[in-house]
């Protein structure tokens, strides 16, 4: 602790943690828009098993922690009395409509890049401007008058968060580490029957070990800025894996260099693309790809435009608000979550369709 400061130690931590999870990912083809696509196009579930998994290990962790007092989740940017329930929902489905244009999520776009794939650095590069643009510059504007309108004050209602252990002790009259203790555990035990209940996916080791490697990765990185980055003259923001936001800092970072600070998201962003750089080497899936034609570059540069936008808006993707954020039990993340899985959807009608009334029209139709 006395070679390195604390920002550095917790950088490294983050920059390693990164890799573990850019590595796991290459190996195990975990991804969110794939595992949507698997399910809608194939009815083959496998791999939103494996997703929804990771979000089991990632709360039953992550819980576990905050009840022994290693972490305080309160702290974290999910938890706050602010509900700002119209970006969730504006930006998620933004985000998962992206994700289907772009050919994959933010961490899925990191993977890539470190598997060959040329196309992702331009989605990274303008999944990154966009989010910059949405937090700091030309879209900001926007964006403040959006949660100024719409935010909800849950501190008006005595909630100190939005956490649903908090409403379900207001609600019930419950001890918090009881209502806190109950949610946790119904959604673990509620989550691990799903996802296990299927033989198929009982038969499919990659798909579950990708699963609780994800997961755990989410109350790493919990331990990492939490404890790691515990100083009481340097202390570090409680965070864990998000991208969207990220990459738009990290972008910034590679440009001012000189006199910057790295972040735990800068640098998980840089472990994830070493990851599964590494992964693709070791595994010999190392592939250069580019653009097909004029229409799937303009395919992708939308998605990533909107994926900037919209995870921004719902204060993260489907790693920050879909692991990060419903670790922590939050409201907040359960709408964005449901709001970017409810765009994702209409994105791969949209593919498939070839129009947006074609699109709406078969979620329509098969909802009716």
């Amino acid at each position: 602790m006395d070679a390195f400061s604390v920002t550095t130690i917790v950088g490294m931590a983050a920059f390693l943690a990164g890799i573990v999870f850019g590595a796991t990912a290459q190996r195990t083809n975990f991804c969110t828009m794939g595992a949507l696509s698997d399910a809608v196009f194939m009815g083959d579930y496998r791999r939103f098993r494996s997703w929804m998994l990771a979000v089991a290990v990632a709360i039953a962790g992550s819980q576990a922690m905050h009840l022994a007092g290693l972490v305080d989740l309160g702290r974290s940017i999910y938890l706050t009395p602010n509900l700002g329930w119209a970006g969730a929902i504006l930006g998620g489905l933004l985000f998962g409509f992206g994700m289907t244009m772009a050919g994959g999520c933010g961490n899925k776009c990191l993977v890539r890049i470190g598997g060959g794939n040329l196309k992702s650095i331009i989605v990274f590069l303008v999944l990154g401007l966009f989010a910059y643009m949405t937090m700091r510059g030309l879209i900001a504007l926007a964006r403040v008058e959006l949660e100024a309108a719409t935010n909800l004050d849950l501190a008006a209602a005595g909630l100190s968060t939005q956490g649903l252990p908090d409403m379900l002790t207001a609600l019930t009259g419950l001890p918090a580490e009881a209502s806190r203790l109950l949610l946790a555990a119904l959604a673990v035990l509620g989550l691990l029957f799903w996802c296990f209940k299927s033989p198929e996916f009982r038969a499919s080791p990659r798909d579950i070990i990708g699963g609780v490697i994800i997961g755990a990765m989410v109350p790493t990185a919990w331990w990492i800025t939490g404890v790691l980055g515990n100083d009481d003259f340097d202390p570090q923001p409680l965070a864990s894996f998000t991208f969207v936001g990220p990459i738009g800092e990290a972008m910034q970072y590679l440009m001012s260099f000189t006199g910057a600070t790295i972040s735990f998201g800068v640098a998980a962003v840089g472990g994830v693309i070493a990851g599964s750089f590494l992964m693709a080497l070791a595994t010999r899936s190392f592939r250069l790809e580019s653009f097909t034609n004029t229409d799937d570059m303009l395919r992708h540069l939308s998605g990533a435009a909107m994926m900037g936008t919209g995870g921004v808006l719902a204060l993260g993707c489907t790693i920050g608000q879909g692991l990060s954020g419903l670790s922590t039990l939050a409201l907040g993340s359960v709408i964005a979550l449901l709001s970017i899985l409810a765009g994702g959807y209409l994105g791969l009608k949209y593919l498939e369709e070839g129009s947006l009334g074609g699109a709406f029209r078969a979620v329509f139709t098969r909802t009716a």
